[in-house]
């Protein structure tokens, strides 16, 4: 079916959505943004999916909202009348149209006979994850799009380990929601009736209190924290996302006193009025809050993201300005933090183990095998260090810390995904450790340097919208796995592991090893000098990314070396994106 004609389909359907049609009339004569919206189906990948609000089947709508609810109630189907019991708990964040997209979906599943429980208002995302077992749920919906702009909203699904489903389920998922021929006829029943026959039912208090309860068992040292938590002075913003009201009760549960809200940004604001973009990777995002740390003269800035599973972390250098550390650098000082804890109250041992993704700087491994302790990689994702956390439970492994670069983290494994609730505790809590000893978390950090070496990471980004972006972006990626580059900079490559292959090649011997991971559309380039760069398209957005990571022994050496190797790789990437 052409664009053209799916475009007619939606225009001649039956009851349409009164908004989603008045959209569609207003588009009608930009032929560009018609084919966009209806070139194809918006893709339901391996985590659900995620797209711009609007009328057409590449653009979330309360009727590809409806298609996604209906493969997974088919899925659910399929697995059994117990499944179906157990049923799904479904959050939303503060996003346009969250709140309508659960309760779609909710209606879908509960036509199905399927039990939905619908969070009241809106809820962070790793209390979704939590949730789904404490509930004992067989599965689990997020209606959210993290940090995406104000344009975007998305759907992803949970297992019943409260992990965001692995690739064998989405693969059964992901055919059950493409078989669904058309999303404008699915039958979602009466909200009341539902609710009525209690295959609806609204959830909320009871859940926050068992999560928060839960939270306070990843505090390390109430001790230290006792010593120093009338003079800490923290500075927290959720970015007019979900994080404001969990986020102040467990700081305030540990014992923080000086924990002041930004309030420019502390309520729910679909537009995200105050950023250009709620994203605390990004050191504008922090902007207001470093105003406000200045005029307090605060030790931590700490800020969440919309459903509030990153978290970003903001220090005072020795300059006394603040200056806002990567996800490597937190993920950094958390890891350390930790196992010395564990060797101050005595639950340190040998079988402690660390989660980090390929892209995550090597530093966290450096630390851990120093302490004697293993780190697991895994595909960049949160979903395949909560798969790992899962087969901890049937070997002697145990879990103490999972991170990615992009701000995720990890502690108690009674979330199974990334939370930023328990990685702002845990920031404030090192915060707390380094304050006692008259430091700040950026001399913590300097510290950790000056011990491991200097280690440095970036990343770019390539946004490439539309139908000729995405082309665009794979045949990008098609020249770099079949005209691998040699050098880089001043530097040959040594090796290359491709994850769509799963294969590692020694460029020098030819020699061939395998990649034990599930197979992924990246490549890792491992420079002679220790260095690497990896590639890899975004599965949630219309862009590729290039990270970056460097390790040298001297500060300024080693952050000239991340530059010249970023030119490189992006001089080569311009020149195909421009010819």
């Amino acid at each position: 079916m052409s664009y053209k004609q799916a475009y007619e389909k939606w225009l001649q359907a039956e009851q349409l959505d009164a908004e989603l049609k008045q959209q569609l009339d207003e588009m009608k004569d930009d032929e560009k943004k018609l084919e966009d919206s209806f070139y194809k189906n918006l893709e339901f990948g391996t985590g659900g999916m995620r797209g711009e609000l609007g009328p057409g089947t590449n653009r979330l709508n309360i009727y590809t909202i409806r298609k996604a609810a209906k493969g997974l109630s088919n899925y659910i189907e399929k697995n059994g009348e117990e499944a179906k019991k157990r049923g799904v708990v479904i959050a939303y964040d503060s996003r346009f149209k969250s709140p309508e997209f659960s309760m779609e979906a909710a209606k879908v599943l509960a036509t199905h006979g399927i039990k939905a429980y619908v969070f009241d208002a809106l809820r962070p995302t790793p209390e979704l994850s939590y949730a789904v077992r404490h509930l004992n749920c067989f599965s689990g919906i997020m209606v959210t799009a993290s940090h995406n702009p104000p344009e975007y909203n998305g759907f992803k699904v949970y297992n019943d380990q409260g992990c965001q489903v692995l690739l064998d389920e989405a693969e059964q998922i992901v055919a059950e929601v493409n078989a669904v021929e058309n999303e404008l006829t699915i039958s979602a029943g009466n909200e009341a009736e539902l609710k009525a026959a209690n295959l609806i039912e609204m959830v909320g208090e009871n859940i926050d209190r068992a999560y928060q309860a839960a939270l306070l068992s990843i505090v390390q040292d109430k001790d230290m924290i006792a010593s120093v938590q009338d003079e800490l002075k923290i500075i927290f913003t959720p970015l007019h996302g979900t994080g404001n009201l969990p986020v102040r009760e467990a700081l305030q549960n540990m014992g923080f006193t000086h924990v002041d809200v930004v309030k420019e940004q502390e309520l729910p604001d679909p537009m995200f009025s105050t950023v250009k973009s709620p994203n605390p990777e990004e050191s504008e995002a922090f902007t207001l809050a470093i105003k406000q740390g200045m005029e307090t003269d605060a030790d931590i800035l700490i800020g969440t993201d919309p459903d509030a599973d990153r978290v970003g972390v903001a220090t005072k250098n020795n300059d006394g300005e603040f200056v806002v550390l990567t996800g490597n650098q937190v993920g950094a000082l958390m890891l350390d933090y930790l196992i010395e804890a564990k060797k101050k109250t005595n639950h340190f041992n040998k079988n402690l183990t660390v989660l980090k993704t390929i892209v995550t700087s090597e530093i966290g491994r450096d630390i851990a095998e120093y302490h004697g302790l293993t780190t697991i990689d895994t595909l960049t994702g949160f979903k395949f260090i909560g798969e790992q956390i899962y087969n901890f439970e049937s070997d002697e492994r145990e879990f103490l810390f999972g991170y990615e670069e992009s701000y995720g983290y990890l502690v108690g494994d009674f979330v199974r995904d990334k939370d930023a609730v328990q990685a702002a505790m845990l920031a404030a809590e090192v915060a707390a450790y380094y304050k006692q000893q008259g430091k700040t978390l950026y001399q913590g950090l300097e510290a950790l340097f000056e011990k491991y070496g200097f280690y440095y990471e970036s990343l770019r980004s390539l946004t490439l919208k539309g139908k000729e972006g995405s082309e665009k972006i794979d045949a990008l990626i098609r020249d770099f796995r079949e005209t691998p580059p040699t050098e880089v900079s001043e530097f040959t490559v040594a090796a290359i592991e491709d994850y769509q292959t799963s294969q590692r090649k020694e460029v020098k011997t030819d020699q061939a090893s395998t990649i034990d991971l599930p197979k992924s559309n990246v490549l890792k380039y491992f420079l002679n000098d220790g260095s690497w760069f990896c590639v890899r398209p975004s599965g949630t957005e219309p862009k590729v990314k290039f990270y970056f990571g460097v390790t040298g022994k001297a500060e300024l050496e080693t952050k000239s070396k991340l530059n010249a190797i970023e030119q490189a790789v992006m001089k080569r990437v311009d020149a195909f994106v421009t010819a």
